[in-house]
């Protein structure tokens, strides 16, 4: 069996399928939790998939670093390492190198740069990054880009993106030919049409499994995002999956699936998880706050995580306030089942054709704000 999409249904833009692999269906609109270091934090692998998660998202450069990809394949890949037998996105490591990597150096060849855990020098190429990612034996692979933070000026986001174009090309011959393996094209060119149009089509032309919108969630804002992915997705294969990379807070997921979007992750649900902050259908709250002490009700009674079924918002403000690890555990836990409901909802919405009134219905849940203290 290979790799392969089966669009489903549309209702205007918005779009439900099924992305076939080797490893399992994707369900798409799809919602991927980040793994970064082999783990989503504070869950377990069984807990991940309890929540509806189809897929994660490992990262080349932490991995890479550590525990290191000839290391990870010796152990038996990915998969195996850390106990998902269910598909894995890989991204390329060219974003981490750009915003984390200290002393990097930038030249059409790839990136030269410093660990920023040890301070050990590295080399990372687009043939590299694929030699890495076919080591640690992800199902989707990312071609390697550059990623230029915005606000940046059009000459700079201009040279960024023919840069990871051709960067592109060569990583899709260094892919070469893995069968039940994708490898993704991403689009770059900041919030400015003819750069986005001229990368979509550098990118068709090459030809790619499926393609993403990338280098946007970097400081543009959620009005510059959204009238990029106005346009974007037009320029893009309709007939493969469409992947927006690091997006988001909730109202952002939905406002990428009203556009066209497939296929989205972010850090934002476990890290908020382990910060107190826990969404529910209500919009957002903050559990270290003293209108929880004695307050015996769940998070959100809608919600079937464990944090929702059998423990109140005071012993949940407890454990956060004793910097107890259950605390981390159940608020990711919640947030990701938030984010997996969210997806599923969008999904039967979209196939029964009233994505429209489900948006409406979405929105104003998270304009009441929670539920009045006791």
């Amino acid at each position: 069996m290979g790799f392969s999409f089966d669009l489903q249904a549309t209702d205007g833009s918005a779009r439900t399928g099924v992305i076939n692999t080797p490893r399992g269906d994707i369900r798409t609109p799809a919602f991927m939790p980040v793994g970064t270091a082999a783990t989503v934090k504070a869950m377990m692998p069984e807990s991940v998939r309890e929540t509806g998660a189809d897929i994660l998202l490992g990262n080349t450069y932490h991995l890479m670093l550590r525990p290191g990809a000839e290391r990870m394949a010796a152990l038996g890949g990915l998969h195996k390492f850390m106990n998902w037998p269910r598909p894995i996105l890989t991204d390329s490591g060219g974003f981490q190198v750009m915003s984390l990597a200290g002393l990097r150096k930038l030249t059409e060849k790839g990136v030269t740069f410093k660990s920023h855990i040890d301070g050990s020098k590295h080399e990372l190429t687009p043939e590299r990054s694929m030699e890495i990612q076919a080591l640690l034996g992800s199902d989707i692979v990312m071609c390697f880009d550059e990623c230029p933070a915005l606000p940046a000026t059009d000459e700079e986001v201009a040279r960024a993106m023919r840069l990871s174009m051709r960067w592109a090309e060569r990583s899709k011959v260094a892919f070469g030919d893995r069968p039940g393996h994708a490898l993704f094209g991403i689009m770059q060119g900041g919030v400015t049409q003819e750069l986005r149009e001229e990368s979509a089509k550098a990118l068709v032309e090459i030809g790619f499994d499926g393609y993403a919108v990338g280098g946007l969630a970097v400081g543009e804002g959620q009005e510059a995002m959204f009238g990029v992915l106005d346009y974007a997705c037009d320029s893009l294969p309709k007939d493969q999956p469409r992947y927006l990379m690091g997006v988001g807070k909730p109202d952002d997921i939905v406002g990428a699936v009203k556009r066209g979007i497939d296929m989205m992750d972010c850090v934002l649900p476990s890290r908020s998880g382990r910060t107190g902050q826990v969404f529910t259908r209500y919009g957002q709250l903050n559990i270290k706050n003293a209108r929880h002490m004695d307050d015996t009700r769940p998070l959100d009674e809608a919600c079937s995580c464990p944090a929702c079924r059998n423990y109140s918002r005071a012993y949940l403000h407890h454990l956060f306030r004793s910097q107890e690890i259950l605390s981390s555990m159940l608020l990711t836990w919640h947030n990701l089942q938030y984010y997996q409901d969210i997806m599923n909802e969008m999904r039967g919405a979209i196939a029964n054709g009233n994505f429209a009134q489900w948006e409406e219905n979405f929105h104003a849940g998270c304009a009441q704000g929670d539920i009045d203290p006791l």
